[in-house]
């Protein structure tokens, strides 16, 4: 039996935290009593040499409630505080109070202190056994630290022939042997199903588990105190049966205590373990379902949001709402039930939810059946040719389509409460950069009274980026389409594919401008298949507005279900109009002036288009016309600030701008007039060229020749980055001047080679301009007669066209645009096929048929005849006609 001491001091544990005989803890150090109490028994250890090995008895006492109310550490004054009261006599033996009014409890349980360990956070923590019971009979010191006269409980010996005790030992180890194995499979299986209502502190402890079974099993009959004490600090049971547990002295009254809480506690987790597995095997679907709604519903109001039977309801009634007011069609509506009653089965948890739940947000975003109504009434016509002449100049053939469009939809809704277009136009404006394709498109949607929507093709590589991607991938989102449906919220908007010349051609992801074909047909677009929505979308109503540079780059499949309308560059007239109505104005207000403060006249704006830009067109006439804007800003402000002395004003400010201002703002001139700096010598022609983004302008064609290296002359020499087809078009113009050198006159008789002994180079400047075509046959042809004739071509002149071996002029493409060329740079007479005509007749302006001469001729000898009459024999006149 362990001695018992004539006094303890006191060391106090949280309320939370109850010792008994034979039980193992660690405990901090915190409070200040219990730091005194550790410090002194620390230095008398150092002083006997022990170290951290203190081997000291004290009494550990548990702290009430009311004391140690919110730190399990025992970090609390307050006993100090409420203890103060009594007097502070050492020699005097102080009784305790009454048990009702006590800070601490009367009774607990003396403890070795085997060492002490340092925490992470630098502070001691005691690590203690204990040992026996005892009960305080007074306290004899307060300060630093308790001391208590005590008195132990007096522990009977087991009788083992004790029929009612030897049941109680058997029955208490056997319960204790069947809590640790339930202990022991509820361990194993913690890391995939939640532990059940009742378990012990030690099912994570499978150490400690074992340890214990060995202790139950290897002890001896008179040792079942011990092993009651051990199993009740084991057990998950409330404090205060464990503090009744410690005060009880009759050892067979807390073996019987120990027998009732283990059999509670087994019973407990056996029964939680059925219940558990019952409701794994019986709960159906609803009942599933119902029970995670009130689980949902609980985690909710724990957080402080409404539940879902308040005002917000819950994801997927809302969902279902929203798809409900979406208007669908009858699939879309079959497909929407059947992907709800999915959403309905699956647990947010699972990856698929998300991907189901987004794919019907989607399905609820697209416009099915809902439009904007068309401004139709009878002013209908009217008002949108004043919105198109406010916005735009000229574009007269777009204008002119657009108004036909929409008398179609006033004549065929007359009588109807809403116009009902069942196959909109697919119309495509064909143009260079900078005339306005863009803006036309946005201009028609004002004037239909429809939203507007923009989609970049530039670029566009995969297929997908058109129809969507199938739900089968990750990250699959709709196409381009379908995202702009979703983002006007109608099924009628005007819908703007800018650069569709740019899309990508066919290549491992797919062919996009195969997948345009069915948005872009009018006879398929109705029932459009996005792979991600998987539904027919109907597109027919969809005013669809393509913009191009080029057409060379549109396969002829896509640009066949589209009505392609030409917009030309402007001439000069038409852009001193445009930047007097629309450009100035606009960058006199962007740039923070007001009307009037800045006066351009059509003078300084025509030598600003001509000097400073060369282009189709008016994109860097606004720049310059903007710099020129931010100048007089800065003349304006500079106006308005005071001079040093604080009484005068600078400069008066001049809103003029006159053409000499141009330098100051602009710097020196860009452009000048290339017919004006080229002099007339032989061998040199102006050609037309039409550029790939949809400009024109002026090829030069220069021919010279030189002895020939080899025999007989004849020799061809090409320079200037040629392609192909203009480099045949070079040899085919050089073997008709060799075969008709006689009716040139360049030689006497026409078995004389009219190169002999010499070799020919022709080259084109800006080599670093790529040139191909058929259409500087011409050119060419007269470059040759010119540099062997030695007659010069007046520089004012221009020619295009293809030329045949038998000199036949056949007609070339892009008329328009090179003649506007031609005339930006100073050509007063253009030689083009006689097949042509009817471009220039029809399209070019009536201002450059007025100050151009169009000489149309049908083959070369017509060409040479106009510069040169003296120069063709009268036999080739002859021939020409047969």
């Amino acid at each position: 039996m362990v001695p018992k001491p004539h006094s303890l001091p006191l060391f106090f544990l949280p309320h939370t935290t109850v010792l008994l005989p034979g039980v193992v803890l660690a405990l901090a150090t915190s409070r200040p009593d219990n730091a005194a109490l550790v410090a002194k028994l620390y230095k008398a250890a150092n002083a006997t040499g022990v170290g951290d090995r203190i081997n000291s008895l004290v009494g550990c006492v548990s702290l009430r409630l009311s004391v140690d109310e919110s730190d399990a550490g025992g970090d609390i004054t307050a006993v100090d505080d409420r203890l103060a009261e009594q007097p502070s006599n050492s020699s005097a033996v102080v009784k305790a109070k009454n048990h009702d009014d006590q800070s601490f409890y009367d009774y607990g349980c003396m403890a070795r202190i085997i060492r002490l360990d340092r925490t992470v956070s630098g502070g001691l923590q005691v690590v203690m056994e204990g040992l026996s019971r005892f009960h305080i009979a007074g306290i004899t010191q307060q300060t630093p630290y308790y001391i208590a006269e005590v008195e132990h409980f007096k522990e009977t010996p087991l009788d083992s022939s004790d029929i009612p005790t030897y049941t109680v030992v058997a029955q208490l180890k056997r319960l204790s042997r069947d809590l640790i194995a339930v202990l022991r499979s509820l361990s194993s299986s913690s890391a995939v199903t939640p532990l059940p209502s009742g378990s012990s502190p030690l099912t994570s402890n499978i150490g400690a588990l074992r340890r214990l079974e060995s202790l139950i099993n290897n002890s001896p009959f008179q040792d079942a105190g011990k092993v009651a004490d051990l199993m009740l600090f084991a057990l998950d049971v409330p404090v205060e049966e464990k503090l009744q547990f410690l005060q009880t002295e009759d050892i067979n009254i807390r073996l019987e205590k120990a027998v009732e809480l283990l059999s509670r506690q087994l019973n407990m987790i056996k029964l939680s373990q059925k219940i558990n597995t019952s409701v794994d095997s019986s709960l159906n679907k609803k009942q599933r379902d119902f029970l995670l709604r009130q689980q949902l519903k609980a985690i909710r109001q724990e957080l402080g949001e409404k539940d879902g039977d308040g005002n917000d309801e819950d994801d997927y009634t809302e969902l279902a709402k929203k798809l409900e007011a979406a208007k669908l069609t009858a699939e879309a509506s079959r497909v929407v039930q059947r992907e709800l009653k999915r959403l309905k089965r699956m647990h947010p948890t699972q990856a698929e939810y998300q991907v189901c739940r987004t794919y019907l947000e989607t399905l609820a975003e697209i416009p099915w059946s809902t439009a904007t109504d068309d401004k139709i009434d009878g002013a209908t016509i009217r008002a949108a040719k004043d919105q198109l002449d406010h916005d735009h100049y000229g574009l007269e053939s777009v204008k002119r389509r657009l108004l036909e469009y929409l008398a179609v939809v006033r004549l065929k809704s007359r009588g109807q409460e809403h116009s009902v277009i069942e196959k909109a136009p697919i119309l495509l404006l064909v143009g260079p950069p900078g005339v306005g394709k863009t803006s036309l498109a946005r201009s028609i949607a004002t004037a239909l009274g429809r939203k507007f929507h923009r989609i970049s093709l530039g670029g566009v590589r995969d297929e997908a980026e058109i129809r969507g991607h199938r739900r089968t991938y990750v990250g699959a989102m709709p196409g381009l389409i379908v995202q702009g449906l979703r983002k006007v919220g109608v099924v009628n908007p005007v819908f703007l594919l800018d650069e569709i010349d740019k899309v990508g051609e066919n290549n491992f992801h797919g062919d996009p401008s195969a997948a345009m074909l069915e948005v872009l047909d009018p006879e398929q677009n109705h029932a459009f298949n996005d792979h991600y929505v998987n539904i027919p979308i109907d597109l027919s109503k969809t005013l669809f507005i393509a913009t191009a540079n080029s057409t060379d780059t549109i396969s002829p499949p896509l640009l066949d279900r589209m009505e392609m309308i030409r917009l030309s560059g402007y001439t000069y007239l038409e852009k001193l109009h445009i930047a007097q109505q629309y450009l100035l104005p606009k960058q006199i207000s962007a740039n923070g002036l007001g009307t009037g403060q800045v006066q351009v006249s059509d003078d300084v704006l025509l030598k600003v288009a001509t000097s400073y830009t060369r282009e189709a067109g008016v994109r860097n006439l606004e720049r310059e016309i903007a710099t020129v804007c931010r100048g007089k800003a800065v003349e304006y402000a500079e106006s308005l600030e005071p001079v040093s002395s604080g009484t005068q004003k600078n400069n008066k400010y001049n809103p003029i701008v006159t053409v000499d201002d141009l330098e100051t703002f602009l710097g020196m001139e860009k452009f000048e007039s290339e017919i004006a700096s080229r002099e007339n010598r032989p061998g040199v022609v102006t050609g037309l060229a039409y550029m790939g983004t949809g400009n024109g302008g002026l090829l030069f064609i220069e021919a010279s020749k030189y002895p020939s290296c080899g025999s007989g002359g004849g020799g061809l020499q090409l320079t200037g980055n040629l392609g192909d087809v203009i480099k045949e078009s070079a040899m085919i113009a050089l073997t008709w001047v060799r075969a008709h050198g006689f009716e040139l006159q360049l030689v006497d008789a026409r078995t004389e080679n009219p190169l002999a002994n010499n070799d020919i180079h022709i080259h084109a400047p800006a080599g670093a301009i790529p040139k191909d075509g058929p259409s500087a046959g011409v050119a060419m042809t007269v470059a040759l007669v010119s540099l062997l004739a030695m007659r010069p071509v007046p520089s004012d002149v221009a020619m295009t066209g293809e030329i045949t071996l038998r000199g036949q002029i056949l007609p070339v493409g892009g008329i328009k645009e090179k003649v506007l060329a031609a005339h930006r740079a100073g050509i007063r007479k253009i030689i083009l096929p006689a097949r042509n005509k009817k471009d220039v007749e029809h399209d070019m302006p009536s201002n450059v048929k007025a100050e151009v001469a169009f000489v149309y001729v049908g083959n070369m000898w017509d060409v040479l005849n106009e510069l040169w009459p003296e120069t063709v024999r009268p036999v080739a006149i002859v021939e020409s006609r047969l």
